[in-house]
């Protein structure tokens, strides 16, 4: 069975490291510096605290980086910093050109890197049919540590990068789109229109409408730099930006909302005219 070292137990990856456990597999974590929630995440999960990062990079097989976009390299570079040489899964929402540096940053160090993109929400249970699309050489070794549990997993290719972009190409629509409804929502309401709109939308979209604006803002903090990655992914592939930096001002507005979502979509709508 593999040692698996989780950086860190967030929301998602806290339940990827009771997912790991389905099959016996021992799940570490490093509780130093991290807030009170990540250590009910991590006593949910039933993940084996090392208290320092060091002490729990020396005793892994494998480490999987869930973190916030921003910090995919400084974890990479801590990680390496402990002269780690074992599987090192790079499962955040960065751009497929960020994975590929990193990827060369590992090989450098003696270190295999295997691409990973998360789509779905956290999964603890098999109702949430969380996927975990990998790429990569030796990619089915991670899968396979997955067989059964409630985190499924699909190896797509052998080349880094393939992962990533597929989360990144699969979240421009799922969360882009909630920052243009959010926006068109905005708009409407600013220039006395958005009851008229809302008539022509119908009654059914425009409840859920409403429930997906609102119950995302309080993700917002962390979907203003996975629309940052996306619109990087664009570029890179030579098609416009624009549209999802866009959106990552849209969720910046938000970020108040932080794990408490939003009462309604008068809410919403009232702080971004403040921001006006």
């Amino acid at each position: 069975m593999s040692v698996i070292g989780l950086i860190h137990p967030g929301e998602m990856g806290a339940s990827i490291g009771a997912a790991a456990k389905y099959n016996n597999h021992e799940v570490l974590w490093a509780s130093i510096n991290r807030s009170r929630d990540s250590k009910k995440r991590a006593n949910r999960g039933s993940l084996i605290d090392c208290e320092t990062v060091a002490n729990m990079v020396d005793r892994s097989d494998i480490i999987f980086s869930v973190c916030p976009p921003q910090a995919a390299e400084d974890v990479a570079n801590e990680v390496l910093r402990c002269d780690f040489t074992g599987i090192f899964v790079e499962a955040n929402a960065i751009a497929p050109k960020r994975t590929r540096k990193i990827d060369e940053l590992l090989r450098n160090a003696g270190a295999t890197l295997i691409d990973g993109g998360i789509i779905g929400g956290p999964a603890w249970n098999h109702d949430a049919s969380t996927k975990l699309y990998l790429s990569g050489d030796n990619a089915e070794s991670i899968a396979d540590i997955f067989l059964g549990s409630p985190l499924n997993t699909h190896v797509i290719s052998n080349n880094i990068g393939s992962a990533s972009s597929l989360k990144m190409v699969f979240a421009a629509y799922t969360k882009g789109t909630t920052a243009l409804l959010t926006a068109i929502l905005a708009v409407a309401e600013k220039e006395g229109v958005r009851k008229n709109l809302e008539a022509q939308w119908g009654v059914e979209f425009t409840e859920k409408t409403h429930h997906q604006v609102t119950k995302n803002t309080a993700k917002a903090w962390r979907f203003k730099g996975e629309m940052r990655e996306i619109a990087a992914t664009f570029k890179s592939a030579g098609f416009p930006e624009g549209f999802h930096e866009a959106a990552a001002n849209i969720f910046s507005q938000l970020t108040d909302f932080k794990g408490t979502p939003a009462k309604d979509v008068n809410e919403v709508l009232k702080i971004l005219a403040s921001h006006d």
